[in-house]
């Protein structure tokens, strides 16, 4: 294209340094801020107050850091669920379903030992090893379920896994309502509360489960940049054709890669009820923390399905999200503008990704000069 004088086109990037990512990630945030605050203008109020009242309490209050750190721990989970099997080039939507299956087999855990009445039967490492343990094999299996018909059938994985959503969400109900075996003792609508042998371990403050995503992101890395079986996963997502003449199977991978996503979005669940603070039970608003797994989605795509760049994106939204209801509530702002936010940052941030991918180059155009030559 030419514009004055000047030509612009696009070319494909052959790499992209660690540091212009990053320069891109920080421009993208800033566009986004920047675009919602004309929403904050429009309603009369400062953008700048309200950023200042969203980022202090959520980086630099104590109470505020904390619930950061858990809700990063959550969506660095749901995260890690969706991206194994997007390396693979297979969509895992199912992981509101899987973990509140991991919830649900954590609690069973807690059940079995008499902790809904009385005091546990087994002290509280064997306990959390437990719940740890059946969250995760109960929400691989059912993440398994869409790997299973995927790899045998080629049925469509974003159907299945949705589909296994709703599945769970009534199993939910039929637990911890109408005198499921999982209701409260008061008789209300949601589940039994955990006792304190049940609930994760705090070291440093921060419950183990923060440990937990630190120790995933190693293995995560490991797996797709040092492994066969990682290269395996990858070559799979990339040509499926291709990876079947190189003898690697479509079935195994599928039900691999569902199954690895669904324990560890079991353990998001189990995070969720076990190590946040106040919540300890699973109650009738269980459709809404599912839809927060969602943006494990967002950030799996935007961090471009790489372990370590998934960190600070889910920090990010984590921050945001508990800093964004907190000035909503201090500044009397409308219902909703915390997600709002978060939904136009991750558009903003999706939208830069163009630049990941193109440089646009910009040449001046020399003009040509006609010469007249006389005898």
């Amino acid at each position: 294209m030419t514009l004055g004088g000047y030509e612009f086109r696009l070319q494909r990037r052959a790499t992209l340094p660690g540091w212009k990512a990053a320069l891109f990630s920080i421009l993208a945030v800033l566009f986004g801020l920047a675009l919602f605050s004309i929403i904050f203008l429009q309603a009369g109020q400062n953008p700048v107050e309200i950023y200042k009242q969203i980022f202090s309490y959520a980086f630099l209050n104590s109470y505020g850091v904390r619930l950061t750190i858990s809700r990063f721990i959550f969506l660095a989970l749901a995260s890690y669920a969706f991206i194994i099997p997007a390396q693979a080039g297979l969509w895992n939507i199912g992981m509101p379903g899987q973990l509140y299956l991991g919830a649900l087999a954590s609690f069973g855990v807690v059940y079995l030992m008499g902790g809904k009445t009385g005091e546990m039967t087994a002290s509280q490492p064997v306990i959390i090893l437990l719940m740890l343990t059946a969250a995760m094999l109960a929400a691989g299996l059912f993440g398994a379920i869409a790997g299973f018909l995927k790899g045998k059938w080629g049925v469509n994985e974003i159907v299945v896994t949705m589909m296994l959503n709703f599945i769970a969400f009534y199993f939910v109900a039929f637990m911890i309502k109408d005198g499921g075996p999982f209701m409260n003792l008061g008789g209300r609508g949601e589940s039994f509360e955990l006792p304190e042998a049940a609930r994760a371990p705090m070291t440093g403050g921060f419950p183990i489960t923060l440990w937990i995503v630190f120790i995933l992101m190693v293995m995560l890395q490991v797996l797709f940049s040092r492994m066969g079986l990682g290269y395996q996963i990858r070559a799979f997502g990339k040509s499926p054709a291709a990876a079947r003449y190189a003898g690697i199977k479509p079935f195994m991978i599928a039900v691999l890669v569902f199954s690895l996503g669904g324990a560890i979005a079991g353990l998001s669940g189990y995070h969720y009820f076990a190590a946040v603070p106040g919540v300890y039970k699973i109650a009738r608003t269980y459709g809404y923390f599912g839809d927060l797994a969602f943006y494990g989605v967002i950030c799996g795509l935007i961090s471009l399905g790489n372990p370590v760049a998934t960190l600070p994106v889910a920090l990010l939204f984590g921050g945001l999200s508990i800093g964004g209801r907190y000035a909503q509530g201090k500044l009397h702002l409308g219902f909703g503008v915390d997600y709002a936010l978060m939904g136009v940052l991750m558009i903003s941030l999706v939208a830069f990704q163009f630049f990941y991918n193109y440089q646009i180059l910009i040449t001046k155009k020399e003009k040509k000069l006609d010469v007249a030559i006389s005898d």
